[in-house]
């Protein structure tokens, strides 16, 4: 044994032990969602009170699971756990055998697929996050659903490159294709593959054990430390900031977006969306920021507000740059007017120089 060695065995072992802790909390979050679509279904079944929800059923148990302090479970996400359900029966396989207490006590199982076609559950379970199945269920054809299945377990894809393709109808371009092998050596030369470790960034996940966004979604000490003196550098300008959230978790659609702060501005009467890239500039950055203003705009304007504002703060070290994203804002005379009252970009640039510089040499040391 060498000093060498035992760097290497303790990276071994806590690599392995990383991993079988990331598989054992999706296969519990899994299992979990599945189980509550099953008595979603058996409730629309067999109900005593059934009648009386109707169609407003997903809607009045979101309301009540958010009294009854479970408040990650919304309407769309008990829609998707009966979708779940409905899409993918046989994990009453698994879960009846684990959890047989936690489970309805009868069970309508509707076998949705040839059981020679479906891949095997433990398989499905212990190498797709809930995320994975998310993009899978709304795959209404089976053989369609089952050919992506496979390939994302076969390629490692993480869940962009899974949407990615599906999206890029991957499966329709095989069935096309004359020549399979090499158009799946193309596709599996540019795939985004996924860690094997916990991805913590999944919302499913860090809802699921209680954890707060704000406390697993930094990537560095440098982006915390940033984000930290710019909220502090923004209340102390004097000029109407009012703090609101950090890493203010949005939902469009079926994908999650992570606002890093939002603050609430009282003389322009609007909200102020706050995005830290530690990269350079891209069209990607400014595209993501403005598609958060607008949902801003669209789902949390009120009356007597005027139209958000996303600020976006790009940097490599020493070479920042400030852009606003106005999301279509028509309004000159607004534009002029938060142009008085909001920070100058060069005093932006200036403010991350120097906190670059700060932090970089602290956490250097």
């Amino acid at each position: 044994m060498t000093f060498g060695k035992l760097v290497d065995s303790i990276q071994l072992v806590h690599g392995e032990m990383a991993a079988q802790a990331s598989k054992a909390v999706n296969v519990s979050l899994t299992l979990r969602n599945w189980i509550v679509g099953c008595y979603i279904a058996e409730y629309e079944l067999n109900g005593a009170d059934r009648a009386e929800y109707g169609k407003q059923l997903f809607s009045s148990l979101a309301t009540a699971l958010k009294s009854a302090e479970i408040k990650d479970i919304g309407k769309r996400q008990l829609h998707n756990f009966h979708l779940f359900y409905k899409t993918y029966p046989q994990i009453v396989q698994t879960a009846s055998a684990q959890l047989q207490h936690l489970l309805p006590e009868r069970i309508e199982i509707v076998q949705s697929v040839s059981a020679q076609l479906q891949v095997p559950v433990k398989t499905l379970l212990n190498r797709l996050s809930y995320s994975h199945l998310t993009e899978l269920f709304q795959v209404e054809d089976n053989l369609k659903r089952t050919y992506y299945e496979v390939e994302c377990i076969k390629g490692c894809w993480s869940v962009r490159e899974l949407r990615r393709q599906i999206a890029s109808l991957y499966y329709e371009r095989s069935g096309l294709s004359n020549n399979k092998e090499k158009l799946a050596e193309m596709v599996k030369s540019g795939a985004e593959v996924a860690e094997p470790k916990l991805a913590i960034r999944d919302p499913y996940i860090f809802e699921f054990l209680g954890l707060k966004s704000k406390e697993v979604m930094g990537e560095s000490d440098l982006e915390d430390g940033l984000l930290d003196k710019l909220q502090d550098f923004l209340l102390e300008l004097g000029h109407g900031f009012c703090f609101e959230d950090r890493q203010k978790r949005i939902l469009i659609g079926d994908t999650y977006g992570f606002i890093d702060l939002v603050f609430y501005h009282r003389i322009l009467k609007c909200h102020v969306l706050i995005d830290l890239k530690l990269e350079k500039f891209s069209h990607e950055n400014i595209g993501q920021l403005n598609t958060y203003v607008s949902w801003y705009k669209k789902n949390m304007m009120t009356e007597g507000d005027n139209p958000p504002i996303g600020l976006l703060l790009c940097t490599q070290k020493d070479h920042p740059l400030v852009e606003y994203a106005l999301a279509g804002m028509d309004n000159n005379l607004f534009v002029s007017k938060y142009q008085l009252e909001l920070p100058k970009t060069e005093q932006l640039q200036d403010f991350l120089e120097t906190q670059i510089k700060e932090l970089g040499t602290t956490h250097d040391q």
